[in-house]
């Protein structure tokens, strides 16, 4: 017997939104665990709360599609979106979802929510966006989401390095990178070895990649109780969907 899809809370109004002018971005997250959505504003703030449902299971591209128009649904207008995917996107098709389903592998997404919401559409991989929403823009700057996977992004001077997967290189006793942080790691090891384990990466990350800055996001960041480095710093989750406003910089819209 099919499950009832969850309902997104109802979305009130604000006068922000009512006095916007100029494209406003509609942001979307899709993570392994929960898809959340949120109206930006023609500055990329947010215009109201994000809505969050929990990620179908299975979460192939039919299901999460559904699942994504209930949730935008009751969100205000727009003119535009951008999308964060967990996996290797180009050109707005999916190529790898570790976290989702097979059926990703070569989905266009980009044009699927075109299809769906008649407006043009970015798609990036989410620890990018994430990183958009928090970086400087000086320098070379790494992100690292901890959820249900591990992802990673990596800017120099503010410009996005794409496709790197960090996530998926041996990292340890022949476990990758994702197999130590990830969500069913700190499921198998608990919280306490879990912290340890982040540890670790980050110990890993600093003289191989040298960063200024390591910004650490994702849901599972709240967990963290160690010592950070000087220049690791925690971000709140909502920049995964901020950066989306910076898809949309010095370019016309595309789809």
């Amino acid at each position: 017997m099919s499950q009832k899809a969850p309902q997104p809370s109802p979305r009130k109004k604000t006068v922000r939104e009512t006095h916007a002018t100029g494209p406003r971005t509609l942001a979307i997250d899709i993570g392994g665990s929960g898809l959340k959505a949120l109206v930006l504003g023609p500055e990329g703030t947010a215009l109201d709360e994000r809505l969050r449902v929990k990620t179908p299971k299975p979460a192939t591209p039919k299901a999460v599609m559904r699942a994504l128009e209930k949730l935008i649904k009751p969100l205000g207008d727009f003119e535009r979106v951008s999308v964060g995917f967990p996996g290797v996107v180009e050109e707005g098709v999916t190529k790898t979802a570790f976290n989702l389903h097979p059926d990703w592998e070569g989905f266009n997404l980009a044009e699927a929510l075109h299809q769906l919401t008649k407006r043009p559409v970015r798609v990036l991989n989410d620890a990018g966006v994430q990183g958009f929403g928090v970086i400087e823009g000086k320098g070379l700057e790494m992100v690292l989401t901890l959820g249900t996977g591990m992802g990673c992004a990596l800017y120099i001077d503010g410009k996005y390095v794409p496709n790197l997967e960090l996530a998926h290189h041996p990292f340890h006793g022949g476990k990758t990178y994702e197999d130590y942080v990830g969500q069913a790691a700190l499921e198998r090891v608990g919280k306490k070895k879990w912290n340890k384990h982040v540890e670790r990466v980050l110990q890993q990350i600093q003289p191989i990649w040298n960063p200024r800055k390591i910004y650490v996001g994702g849901g599972n960041a709240r967990l963290l109780d160690i010592k950070l480095p000087p220049n690791v710093t925690l971000t709140e989750n909502i920049a995964g969907l901020l950066g989306g406003f910076a898809l949309w910089k010095d370019e016309p819209p595309q789809r």
